[in-house]
């Protein structure tokens, strides 16, 4: 694929998502940052309805703390894996109090020595509160990078590394979520809505619906 069709595609991909950001709620970095552990093999939708009960009682890594390991998981045991991630989340909490003055760090580093923070969650924070030209693969960015031939790779880590040397410079920021967010709504895993596609001309999939 060229540098001219990749800019267009981002072109069309921005007048069609003219809001590209993230669908979890959150008020601060801090909130963002357990949002995005939270959901890790979760909805979005499934994760906002969690922390509208979870963020008016605690929202600080001191709130959390006091509020027990117990505590947290009634409010996050609708979501999977909440055993692991409530654990996770309390020792992210003391980590911040005790390294960090309780403030989100912004070098990837740090943050990926948070427990339960990887790399995509880490990329997630950068991008989103932080404005760094980070590129978080999900699985929804993987489907439509190899899909359209804009970053074709077999690792989650081959296609983010692809994506973050070709995207166009003006869109590395914004990248992220328009990329999510068209692979949510119209480049759908088991039925590309390719009818309804902004950049279908460009698109190279073979397998094309209509």
């Amino acid at each position: 694929m060229n540098k001219q069709k990749r800019l267009e595609i981002f072109e069309r991909l921005s007048e069609a998502i003219p809001v590209a950001e993230t669908e979890l709620n959150y008020q601060s970095t801090f909130e963002l940052l357990i949002a995005v552990v939270l959901s890790a093999q979760a909805t979005d939708k499934g994760v906002n309805l969690a922390t509208a009960k979870l963020f008016p009682v605690a929202n600080t890594p001191e709130a959390i703390l006091a509020l027990g390991e117990e505590q947290l998981k009634s409010y996050i045991k609708t979501i999977g894996l909440f055993n692991t991630k409530a654990t996770n989340i309390i020792k992210t909490c003391q980590l911040l109090i005790e390294r960090h003055n309780s403030q989100v760090p912004e070098t990837r580093a740090e943050l990926e020595a948070l427990p339960g923070v990887g790399r995509k969650t880490a990329n997630v924070v950068l991008n989103t509160a932080f404005g760094q030209p980070t590129i978080a693969v999900d699985t929804h960015i993987f489907r439509v990078a190899n899909r359209t031939h804009l970053a074709k790779g077999k690792t989650v880590l081959e296609v983010e590394k692809k994506l973050v040397k070709t995207v166009p410079k003006r869109y590395l920021i914004p990248a992220h979520h328009l990329l999510i967010l068209h692979g949510r709504y119209t480049c759908t895993a088991r039925k590309p809505r390719c009818g309804a596609c902004c950049i279908y001309d460009l698109c190279e999939y073979s397998e094309k619906t209509e």
